[in-house]
């Protein structure tokens, strides 16, 4: 009997507690959707992957079903998604207000619990100002010939070479740059490979949070766990032996460290530094891998560009009848960043002068290249905040504690606000001012969390591809499809063989 009674309960209790799971409690109207398994949630659909540059499977089914705002949940966390640009933008204003940061316990594992992303108020605001030392107007101006320096030295190495890997070959790129900026670190002469633990550590950073060993979040810790006994290991030597003027970031970090008073600990120090390396070149060279490969998706480009050389293509157009045919399919957009770049390289004094800071402000094409090719990589599918008390929106009760999640691909590839949302169409920003997140374009995120890296990332892809559509011509071997899990990868690579314009012209004399 008291066997029935104990077993009557159990099921009650598990009853009950898997319809609150369904259904949780909300003083209000909850957003439709599902809740899915306890515990699991639907989670699982969501990292399901697509190799589509439209709207995730998961994000676009329910989006039909439910609207442009819906529940489910993720890890174990009831979540609102939402799809709506009035909402973003609304989460994006309120923040520190209604909203704050928040992103899942396996992110906060994985970034470390005292990450930028992860604190709020005073405490973001000073380290924000501290990356601005880095990333402002100033120092990007004078981190210009560097950066130019380094494109013409890796994009001459890359032709010397049989075929590139993309993406591995312009991360490395960028991660030589950025490391000898923030801790003077060199990656070509180094003994210890720093970018192999990072590696490791973003092969597993959007993937199924199942630590065991030979999973890919696995990995990924170990990756953290050594990248971080390494930035330990130098700030212990700097902090042994305090250099006399700051060479590198490092240095400013561990001055504001010995200040009295100082707010900043050794541990938001070296979080703060692991999410820097992470983020300088991961995303950039990820954007600069997809923007070769749009360009490379139009058959007769490369043919077409080097006739550009030789003579005006109107002209080319009266003595090649041919040519005149295929006018309509000429990739509009690389003639006009070809004649861009080659109108800068005609209107110097001195030929062989880098890039100025006004030349690189005057591209104004590349830039809407850029955007057009961060709007469709949509490499950050999701901005994670978390309601700070019940809030009310269009109907809608979004209870307090609840994650939100403002979803960028459905925001930029919009048909209401997009035409042919799917095509690649850099004229489509033409005569548009973009300083900043707006409803219709979170590419570096929005509000008070704007990317301040965001500056720095247009000035290494603008100064990359210039030198690389001014002198180069480059063929595809093989590769350069994606999968997003939901983050955007490359899993076969994107595999080019780059050669210099002059010995392609030698060649075909």
């Amino acid at each position: 009997m008291w066997a029935l009674s104990i077993g009557a309960l159990i099921i009650i209790s598990i009853t009950h507690w898997v319809y609150r799971w369904r259904y949780p409690r909300c003083d209000g109207n909850l957003p439709p959707g599902s809740m899915g398994w306890p515990l699991l949630g639907e989670t699982l659909q969501f990292f399901t992957p697509n190799t589509t540059h439209d709207i995730a499977p998961f994000i676009k089914e329910r989006m039909e079903r439910y609207g442009a705002i819906f529940r489910t949940s993720l890890v174990g966390r009831p979540v609102v998604v939402s799809t709506d640009p009035d909402f973003n933008y609304f989460i994006f204003l309120k923040e520190g207000h209604l909203f704050e940061s928040w992103y899942p316990d396996t992110f906060t594992e994985i970034f470390g619990r005292q990450n930028v992303g992860s604190l709020h108020g005073f405490m973001y605001r000073y380290l924000k100002n501290m990356v601005l030392y880095l990333f402002g107007p100033e120092s990007l101006k004078k981190m210009l010939p560097e950066v130019e320096e380094v494109a013409i030295r890796r994009l001459e190495q890359w032709s010397n070479q049989g075929k590139v890997e993309v993406k591995d070959a312009t991360a490395s790129m960028i991660f030589h740059l950025t490391t000898k900026k923030l801790i003077s670190h060199d990656s070509e002469s180094s003994s210890e490979n720093l970018r192999a633990n990072f590696d490791a550590f973003i092969k597993g950073l959007i993937s199924f949070p199942l630590n065991m060993p030979g999973t890919a979040y696995h990995k990924c810790l170990q990756g953290r766990k050594n990248a971080m006994r390494m930035l330990q290991n130098l700030m212990q030597e700097r902090q042994a032996m305090p250099r006399k003027q700051p060479s590198d970031f490092f240095d400013y970090v561990l001055e504001e460290l010995q200040k009295e008073g100082t707010i900043l600990t050794e541990g938001i120090a070296l979080d703060l530094m692991f999410v820097l390396l992470f983020a300088s070149f991961e995303t950039t060279s990820l954007a600069l891998t997809l923007a070769m490969k749009f360009l490379s998706d139009h058959p007769r480009v490369l043919k077409q560009l080097t006739v550009c050389k030789i003579l005006p293509f109107w002209l080319y157009c009266i003595s090649e009848p041919i040519a005149l045919k295929c006018w309509r399919t000429f990739p509009k957009s690389l003639c006009l960043w070809q004649e861009e770049h080659e109108t800068i390289l005609r209107k110097r004094d001195d030929a062989s002068s880098g890039l100025s800071w006004k030349e690189y402000k005057s591209m104004t094409y590349t830039f809407q290249f850029i955007n057009e090719t961060v709007r469709l990589a949509n490499i950050v599918p999701g901005i994670f905040r978390r309601a700070l008390r019940d809030i009310q929106f269009k109907g809608y009760t979004i209870p307090a504690g609840w994650a939100v999640v403002a979803c960028p691909p459905a925001v930029h590839l919009n048909p209401m606000k997009y035409e042919d949302p799917l095509s690649f169409n850099p004229e489509r920003w033409e005569g548009i001012e973009v300083n900043g997140a707006s409803k219709h374009f979170m590419a570096f995120g929005g509000g008070m969390r704007y990317c301040v890296g965001t500056d720095f990332t247009k000035i290494q892809m603008a100064v990359f591809l210039h030198c690389l559509v001014t002198k180069y011509r480059w063929q595809i071997i093989k590769g350069g499809n994606i999968v997003r899990t939901p983050g955007l990868q490359f899993p076969d690579g994107f595999h080019i063989q780059l050669r210099k314009k002059d010995a392609l012209n030698l060649e075909d004399a």
